[in-house]
């Protein structure tokens, strides 16, 4: 099949995602629709929950095992939606609808990347998978799927970036402390204000700097975002609980951070999740040589995506822009998808990955 024909069939593709609302954690209906539309297509998919995979026709043990992942859940629709964000609108070379830019685009680019690259005999083997839950980085989603693959050489991710190469990746680490007081009338001079004694503890992450600062993702970055306190306004509140949301780079594990910012807080903490590290592909690995060779610029990407629970070397980089993720009207570029399925192909044809 022609690239020209590959495309017009990502973009009608595209059109039927969008029509099928795909909140984390409701994917089923689309997660079916794709895999009753890849069996439809000669394809023998694989799945589990609502994760969908492909592999090579002719797979070959001996190869490396390159993966294509993007994801199929989306946010909910934000207020200010001047379109109806279900029906796909296609405008003056736009395409409108939820999960267009975020990330529809990337899913189907991948899979006609896919498709044209294991229609011909190459070095590495692919595998190409659909994820859900992407967007609550949840348990069920691609972290569940990854026991059931071959184990993994590197990784392409689809995420909105321009087409250009995210080759770190900020983590994050959620944090809940509790400061402790004592109750009390408000009218007397008694009790303990647990509002009042947080408060040098919040600050103290308002300024909060650790020693190593990645020349790609920056500082670690603290901000705390959620507070809660009091039970009405004539009771001293003899708790106060926040919420630190912290953005992690490549040189702290989420372990070590938590760690040290124990040892600084004096107060009750504790940690959601250690899981969603900062990720780190080395300037020097080959899939990042080969999208220089195209004028590709690396760069660090501030915003969390699967690749965090990636184990193997992998590199974030699909159509559209981030700063249209997550807003009303979300849209993409058709023109996008045109060169995004070129660009994959050209970055993964005949890959050299051993050397």
């Amino acid at each position: 099949m022609k690239t020209d024909s590959l495309f017009y069939n990502a973009v009608n593709l595209l059109k039927q995602m969008i029509s099928i609302p795909s909140f984390s954690k409701e994917e089923g209906n689309l997660a079916d629709f794709l895999e009753l539309y890849f069996k439809k297509k000669n394809h023998q998919p694989e799945r589990k929950g609502n994760n969908i995979w492909l592999t090579s026709p002719k797979w070959d043990d001996e190869k490396p095992v390159i993966l294509f992942n993007s994801h199929i859940d989306t946010v909910k629709p934000v207020s200010g939606w001047t379109k109806n964000p279900f029906t796909p609108e296609e405008t003056d070379g736009k395409l409108y609808g939820l999960g267009s830019n975020d990330a529809g685009a990337s899913v189907v680019s991948l899979l006609k990347a896919f498709l044209i690259l294991t229609a011909q005999p190459q070095p590495n083997n692919f595998i190409y998978l659909v994820s859900c839950e992407e967007e609550i980085s949840g348990k069920d989603g691609i972290e569940s799927v990854l026991p059931e693959l071959p184990p993994i050489t590197c990784a392409i991710v689809g995420e909105p970036t321009s087409m250009q190469p995210a080759i770190a990746e900020k983590g994050l680490m959620v944090l809940d402390g509790v400061v402790h007081g004592k109750s009390g009338h408000a009218a007397r001079n008694e009790g303990e204000n647990a509002i009042y004694k947080a408060l040098p503890v919040i600050s103290r992450f308002q300024n909060l700097e650790f020693p190593l600062v990645s020349d790609l993702l920056g500082p670690v970055k603290t901000t705390v975002t959620m507070i809660q306190a009091g039970t009405q306004h004539n009771v001293i509140p003899d708790s106060c609980k926040f919420t630190v949301d912290i953005r992690t780079n490549e040189l702290y594990s989420n372990e070590e951070l938590f760690d040290e910012i124990q040892s600084l807080c004096n107060c009750e903490i504790q940690a959601r999740s250690f899981r969603l590290n900062s990720s780190h592909i080395s300037p020097e690995h080959p899939l990042v040589k080969r999208a220089e060779t195209f004028g590709l610029k690396p760069f660090g990407s501030p915003t969390l995506s699967d690749q965090s629970l990636l184990k193997c070397p992998s590199l974030k980089i699909g159509p559209g822009k981030s700063s249209r993720s997550h807003t009303a009207d979300e849209f993409i570029l058709l023109s996008e998808i045109q060169d995004a399925i070129h660009l994959y192909v050209n970055l993964l044809n005949n890959l050299n990955l051993r050397d």
